[in-house]
């Protein structure tokens, strides 16, 4: 999949959640096409600075999220947006380089929509993605009742 196909979901803010410099650089030059299409990307790097971001941007429609960070963690910033009605909807990506089945599963039972090991291809990123944004447009179709 290219970054092309999970455009079709209407995707317009992606908060990324790193403390990597490195990392939010990385993500700039993946989606460097689809802020040409018009999405913006917001930076944040530490899970308390995600909160806050989150607060000016709760229209959110995907966060990429870093397991391991000082300060609070990413499994800590995805309990709290869990308990926080106005951002249950926005699905989260997991990402991690130790890729630990305690992190994966801990993150998935908090609400992630997918887990990813870092480092990663941007082609498995879109992919992701893709598949957490149909996911999250089929279950918003069926909440209303739509069957197509």
């Amino acid at each position: 999949m290219n970054e092309i196909s999970y455009m079709n979901y209407r995707l317009s803010k992606i908060l990324i959640i790193d403390d990597s410099e490195l990392l939010h650089r990385m993500y700039d030059l993946i989606f460097m096409k689809s802020r040409d299409s018009g999405v913006e990307i917001l930076h944040a790097y530490d899970g308390q600075q995600g909160l806050n971001m989150l607060a000016v941007h709760p229209d959110s429609d995907l966060v990429i999220l870093d397991v391991h960070m000082p300060g609070m963690s990413g499994l800590d910033f995805l309990d709290h947006c869990r308990k926080e009605k106005v951002y249950q909807h926005i699905p989260v990506l997991l990402t991690g380089t130790q890729g630990k089945e305690e992190d994966t599963m801990k993150g998935m039972k908090s609400g992630a929509k997918a887990y990813l090991t870092k480092p990663f291809q941007s082609a498995n990123l879109y992919e992701v993605i893709g598949n957490i944004l149909a996911a999250t447009e089929r279950k918003q179709r069926d909440a209303v009742g739509y069957n197509a």
